[in-house]
């Protein structure tokens, strides 16, 4: 599955709300660090273990964050655990009749962190040395108010997070909108063997790439960004529609969960304090999805403009 090569381009980033600072384009530099991301394993794995892994520019890896999907845990040959797949949180253990059964691991057998790098911390204020201590807590709160609530908040060690004003808010989307376009285009420009895009978005970023009116990266004041998102508006419609098909992945419904959301939150987070609010306030309807025009609405695109054949 691809992955979001181009969120790991930003995660190194600074603060959307301020204008001096550029957490996007730091997250290019990441790019460069960790190469490539390689499938479903996970945005803190990549991250903390720096894998290169798959294609998909701005997803860093949903698996690390997707307590659905399953993973295959190295085992010997002859164990019937080998081609038995178990989620996040889970091990793979042999019941009394020698069938393999997945169970909740004791996060006392995970790897002992090497630092606050492989900090992450829990929806519930807690520090976990590691996502692995993480999915295995959370693996023993299955069934519980408290485990349904618990997510993985974001990657680092847990702090105190500034509350977000209402002119931050409204800057958020600018410094994004221009991220994500960026993130698109030097994909174009590095994609010499075909696998970070398909050839459909390649036809449509190639457009944004040679107009001449295209905002070079850079460090921006939020009046030059917003003034270029009001005159080159269309070059913001596919890089927001692009984004939301990369994190629409499991399943691919059209609409976003809060465990899709997190290859693409969780490393904001701790840089940018509007990023909870904000995706958030993109679930209009509060049902606890963001729906493909909640998404557009939120970045700023027209309602005539959104369309599903974009985010394929």
């Amino acid at each position: 599955m691809k992955v979001w090569i181009i969120f790991l381009l930003c995660l190194a980033g600074k603060a959307l709300a301020a204008p001096q600072q550029e957490p996007f384009e730091e997250e290019f530099e990441l790019i460069e660090d960790h190469e490539a991301i390689a499938e479903e394993e996970a945005v803190v794995d990549e991250v903390i273990e720096e894998t290169p892994v798959g294609s998909n520019p701005v997803q860093v890896e949903t698996g690390e964050f997707d307590e659905a999907i399953e993973v295959a845990e190295e085992v010997p040959a002859d164990n019937p655990c080998l081609n038995h797949h178990c989620k996040k949180g889970k091990v793979c253990e042999l019941d009394d009749s020698n069938n393999p059964i997945c169970v909740c691991q004791d996060p006392s057998t995970c790897p002992a962190s090497n630092g606050e790098f492989e900090h992450v911390c829990g929806t519930d204020n807690k520090t976990y040395d590691s996502s692995c201590h993480f999915f295995a807590t959370k693996c023993t709160l299955e069934g519980t108010k408290k485990g349904h609530k618990l997510h993985l908040d974001y990657i680092g060690p847990c702090k105190y997070i500034a509350p977000c004003l209402d002119n931050e808010l409204n800057e958020f989307p600018l410094r994004m909108r221009d991220w994500l376009k960026n993130v698109l285009v030097t994909l174009y420009e590095r994609d010499e063997d075909n696998n970070l895009l398909t050839e459909k978005q390649k036809l449509r970023v190639k457009k944004i790439f040679e107009n001449e009116k295209r905002l070079q990266a850079g460090d921006h004041t939020l009046e030059l960004l917003a003034h270029d998102f009001e005159k080159n508006y269309n070059m913001y419609i596919f890089p927001v529609h692009w984004q939301f098909g990369q994190l629409d992945q499991h399943p691919i419904d059209g609409y976003l969960s809060h465990t899709e959301l997190a290859p693409l939150r969780a490393p904001l987070i701790p840089m940018e304090h509007c990023t909870t609010r904000f995706f958030t306030q993109c679930d209009a309807d509060n049902d606890k999805y963001i729906a493909l025009d909640e998404w557009a609405s939120c970045f700023g695109i027209k309602e005539q403009d959104v369309d599903k054949d974009l985010i394929i």
